[in-house]
C-alpha cells in the first residue's frame, strides 16, 4: 500500500491535460487552489491501517487499502460505511475515492453476468485490471454522468450525437472513444478514469454502451476544473478566510478526445441491455457511501456547539435542542448507511451487494439533513457567518485592533478563534466546502428524484396491501 508521501510522488508522475480560469495548468499537485482536494485524497492513504481501512484481496491474499477491495461480506459492506464516516470527520471534506470503490465493485458483478449470457472474457480483463490497482495501490475515478445535451433525446436521438460518450471507431487493437464526463469528483487526484454509462440503454444506442478503464493521462484527455464559491480564497496565501485549512474536493469536466482504449480494458462494449444494471448496481453502492456525510456532519456539529459556547449561549434550552436535532438527524443518516450493508447479500459473481432499497434511502436522507444540519447551524451562529472582516484586517495595525475588541467571545474567547469558527462554518456551509457537502449531498449519486423511482419500484407495494386486507378480512 502507498503512503501518503508515496501518493503525493505518485500524482507528480502525471502528465495531465488541465485547464482552470482561462489557462493551462502544469503542476496541478501543488496549485493552492487544488491542493486541498490532494490532501483530501491522501487521507485515504494515510489513514490505511486496521480492519477498517483495510481488507484482505480475494485475488492475491494481500492486505490492500480498502478503497481498492470487492466487499466479501456483509462486515465488508459495514467497514465500508464506518471508513466513509471516520474520513468525513476526519477531513471535513469529500476525499473524492468512493466512487471508484463502487464503480469496481459494480463491474466485479456485471462483467460476471455479461459472461455468463455471451461467454465473453469480461470478467477476466476486470480482475487482471483489479489485481494491477490493488497491488499499485491506485485511485480511481468513476466517470458516468454524460453532458446530455437535451435531456427529452436519448442518447442516439441528440442532434450532437457526442452528448454521450460513445465509440466512434475500433480495430484489432482496440476502440476510440469521443465525448464527456461532468462533474467528476478528484479527477486530477485519480491515476485511472474508469468510464460507464450514465442510463439505461436501447439497442439504437448500443455505440454508448461501453465501459472501459484508461489512465487518467492518456493522449487525448483533457480536464477543465469546475469552479467554487470564494475558490480564489486559497490562493491567497495560508489564512483562516478559507475555513477548512487542510483538505477540499473538486470537480472536473472531462474531454475524451477521441481517445483510444486498448481491448484489454473494455469491460462493456455494446451490451445495451446491461447499461441500466450496472448504473443500478454503481448507483446503490455510492448511495451507501454518503455515510461520509455523517462525519462531515459530525464536523458542522462540533462547529455550530463551539460556537454556541463562544457566544455564550449553550446553556440555552433551545439551543440545547437544537443540538441534539442535529445529531439525531446525522445519526439517521449513518443509521440508513449501516442498514443497507447489514441487509446486502452475495452475487453470482461472489461480490456482496447492499440492500438497494436502503440504499437509496440513505441517499435521500442525505439530499434533506444536510440543509437542516447548515440552517440550525446558521440560526446559532448568527449573521456573523457572512460578515466576518478578513484575516488581513484582524492584522491590521490600524483597525486589527478593534476587530479583536469588538468581534471576542464569550469570557476569554479571543476574537480570532471565534472567526475561524465562524468561517468553518461558512466554508461547510456557503463557501468552499458547501461544494462538496450542500449541493453534492443534492447532486452527488443521483438528484432525490432518481432515489425516489428506485424506492417506488422496490417498495413491494403489493405486499403491503395484502398485510393490510388480510387483518381487516379482506380476500
Amino acid at each position: 500500500m502507498k503512503t501518503k508521501e508515496e501518493y503525493f510522488d505518485s500524482l507528480r508522475e502525471l502528465k495531465l491535460e488541465v485547464y482552470m480560469f482561462g489557462e493551462r495548468v502544469g503542476n496541478t499537485v501543488d496549485h493552492p487552489v487544488i491542493r486541498p482536494s490532494a490532501n483530501a485524497m491522501a487521507a485515504t492513504y494515510e489513514l490505511a491501517r486496521g480492519d477498517t481501512m483495510t481488507a484482505i484481496s480475494h485475488v492475491t491474499g494481500k492486505r490492500i487499502n480498502r478503497f481498492t477491495h470487492i466487499h466479501q461480506s456483509n462486515a465488508d459492506l459495514v467497514n465500508k460505511s464506518k471508513m466513509g464516516r471516520v474520513l468525513g470527520c476526519y477531513t471535513g471534506a469529500c476525499f473524492q475515492r468512493c466512487a471508484g470503490m463502487d464503480a469496481l465493485n459494480a463491474l466485479s458483478i456485471v462483467t460476471h453476468d455479461i459472461d455468463r449470457k455471451y461467454r465473453t472474457d469480461y470478467n477476466r480483463r476486470f480482475l487482471q485490471y483489479l489485481e494491477y490497482v490493488q497491488e499499485n495501490d491506485l485511485a480511481c475515478d468513476a466517470a458516468m454522468t454524460d453532458a446530455k445535451g437535451d435531456r427529452s433525446l436519448r442518447p442516439a436521438e441528440q442532434l450532437d450525437p457526442d452528448q454521450y460518450l460513445r465509440v466512434v471507431d475500433e480495430s484489432g487493437d482496440g476502440i476510440v472513444v469521443r465525448g464527456s464526463k461532468l462533474h467528476q469528483t478528484g479527477a486530477l487526484n485519480s491515476h485511472e478514469i474508469i468510464a460507464m454509462p450514465t442510463r439505461a440503454m436501447r439497442e439504437e444506442d448500443r455505440d454508448y454502451a461501453v465501459v472501459f478503464a484508461i489512465p487518467s493521462d492518456t493522449k487525448g484527455i483533457m480536464y477543465i476544473y469546475g469552479r467554487q464559491p470564494c475558490d480564489t480564497r486559497k490562493m491567497e496565501g495560508q489564512t483562516f478566510d478559507v475555513g477548512n485549512l487542510y483538505y477540499g474536493g473538486h470537480e472536473c469536466m472531462v474531454i475524451f478526445d477521441d481517445v483510444f482504449v486498448p481491448w484489454q480494458r473494455v469491460f462493456m462494449y455494446k451490451e445495451h441491455e446491461f447499461a441500466a444494471d450496472l448504473v443500478e448496481k454503481f448507483a446503490s453502492y455510492h448511495r451507501q457511501s454518503y455515510a461520509c456525510k455523517a462525519g462531515m456532519g459530525d464536523v458542522l456539529i462540533g462547529a455550530t456547539q463551539t460556537i454556541a459556547e463562544y457566544n455564550g449561549i449553550a446553556k440555552a434550552p433551545h439551543v440545547r435542542d437544537k443540538i441534539t436535532e442535529m445529531v439525531h438527524l446525522n445519526e439517521t443518516i449513518f443509521c440508513c448507511s449501516l442498514a443497507c450493508a447489514h441487509e446486502g447479500h452475495r452475487e453470482s459473481s461472489g461480490t456482496y451487494y447492499v440492500n438497494s432499497l436502503m440504499a437509496n434511502i440513505t441517499k435521500l436522507h442525505v439530499t434533506r439533513i444536510p440543509y437542516e444540519l447548515a440552517k440550525i447551524a446558521h440560526e446559532i451562529a448568527g449573521g456573523a457567518v457572512v460578515t466576518m472582516p478578513s484575516e488581513k484586517d484582524l492584522r491590521h495595525p490600524r483597525v486589527g485592533n478593534y476587530v479583536a475588541k469588538y468581534l471576542k467571545g464569550a469570557g476569554a474567547v479571543p476574537a480570532e478563534d471565534r472567526i475561524r469558527m465562524m468561517r468553518l462554518v461558512e466554508s461547510l456551509t456557503m463557501g468552499l466546502g458547501a461544494a462538496c457537502y450542500l449541493p453534492e449531498s443534492m447532486h452527488g449519486a443521483g438528484s432525490p428524484q432518481a432515489q425516489k423511482i428506485m424506492i417506488g419500484r422496490q417498495s413491494n407495494l403489493d405486499g403491503k396491501k395484502k398485510a393490510a386486507k388480510r387483518l381487516c378480512g379482506i380476500e
